[in-house]
């Protein structure tokens, strides 16, 4: 366990009609925007697709998350994937 830092073994999402979403879990917010939210988790990468979306509380040390707006999709990526690095990395390697 790091200092300051949660050692989190569970990933929990919460959705509440298509409007809210609660995760935890959360060791990183990628990017985000209106339309996407980017995270990794303890269980690999998280990616949030819809409309008007508003990062409305983050706690990295507790890893928890709450996002508002129209929740299109959620995408889970590969924990290996999420961390190998961007596809411009990959190509100049």
């Amino acid at each position: 366990m790091t200092e300051g830092k949660m050692d989190f073994k569970a990933q929990n999402i919460l959705v509440e009609n298509r409007s809210k979403v609660t995760i935890t879990g959360v060791e990183q917010v990628e990017s985000f925007n209106e339309n996407t939210i980017i995270l990794i988790t303890v269980k690999g990468g998280m990616t949030i697709k819809g409309e008007g979306l508003n990062v409305g509380k983050l706690n990295l040390d507790d890893g928890n998350v709450k996002i508002d707006g129209i929740i299109n999709g959620i995408i889970y990526n590969d924990k290996d994937s999420s961390q190998k690095g961007s596809l411009i990395g990959k190509i100049f390697k």
